[in-house]
């Protein structure tokens, strides 16, 4: 079967966080509360760092630019979560389960090179202090930022229309709260080898090209950290990094748990909490990390 099969399904049920309606009231507030933080905290720091002339300079052109994909990246799965437990309608359409898997690999694949390129910025910014602006022109940084788009983009073609290319037979219902390619894979009837091949292979590229980039700039960055003869100016340089190593941190750690890691049935539990981790509470607290020991931003 092909896609004319997979068509032929008008829409999925989404099993959502949870079945225990006890819960359900409790997490809507929960979730709300969550969401409306992160709109804010995103929101107000991207029109921060628009309108403020200060902070048009590359670091925080990178700093905007990941409160958009924050803000994106929760906005396509927590408002259909909200809804289901609002309305008890767990439904997504085709159409719908489409778009939300494609802006979900877009945006998750974007976030990973979009670190990168901080973390190159910040060891240009260490390492070569006196060459930083010769080095991050403005072009530069924006071919960085494009660039990390494109990869994202590429991705979601990709991985996307062979996914949907499938046939779905075997059942409608997503154990998960919102559309993701794992998930999907398992309702195909279809020969499903070459797409989890692909999905290992995209996954690992993204991951590995994005971390050495990160592990490389953060090896000379700690190199040159510890020439400094003074305290004082090992902990003021080692602070300027401190914020984007625990969002690279948490990010990697929980999407690499959930996509690279073998799954099992008993794990799917556990599968849902770290994916309401980096796709709820990450986008939540990344405008608090950042903005926490930043002076321009207070």
């Amino acid at each position: 079967m092909g896609a004319g099969d997979a068509s032929e399904l008008s829409e999925f049920f989404l099993v959502g966080f949870t079945n225990e309606l006890q819960l359900q009231p409790i997490l809507l507030a929960l979730f709300f509360l969550i969401y409306a933080v992160t709109v804010v905290g995103n929101l107000g720091l991207l029109v921060l760092i628009v309108v403020s002339s200060r902070l048009h300079t590359p670091m925080y052109f990178f700093f905007s630019n990941l409160s958009f994909i924050d803000l994106c990246y929760s906005s396509i799965t927590v408002p259909k979560m909200l809804m289901g437990f609002f309305s008890g309608c767990q439904t997504i359409s085709f159409s719908g389960c489409v778009v939300q898997t494609s802006c979900f690999v877009i945006f998750a694949v974007t976030e990973f090179f979009l670190l990168a390129s901080m973390a190159y910025d910040h060891y240009v910014a260490i390492c070569s202090p006196l060459l930083y602006h010769i080095i991050i022109f403005p072009r530069f940084y924006l071919q960085l930022v494009a660039a990390s788009y494109a990869v994202g983009l590429m991705n979601t073609v990709l991985l996307t229309s062979t996914t949907f290319h499938l046939a779905f037979c075997k059942s409608h219902v997503i154990t998960h709260y919102f559309c993701d390619i794992p998930s999907l894979l398992k309702l195909s009837c279809s020969d499903t080898q070459v797409l989890r091949l692909l999905l290992f292979v995209c996954g690992v590229f993204n991951v590995s090209v994005s971390l050495t980039v990160v592990l490389v700039s953060y090896t000379c960055v700690f190199m040159a950290i510890i020439r400094i003869p003074s305290a004082q100016g090992k902990y003021k340089t080692f602070s300027t990094c401190a914020s984007h190593l625990t969002d690279v941190s948490l990010y990697y750690g929980t999407t690499v748990f959930i996509y690279l890691c073998p799954t099992s049935e008993y794990l799917l539990d556990r599968e849902r909490l770290f994916s309401v981790f980096y796709t709820v509470v990450i986008p939540m607290l990344n405008p608090m990390i950042y903005s926490l020991k930043n002076k321009d931003v207070k």
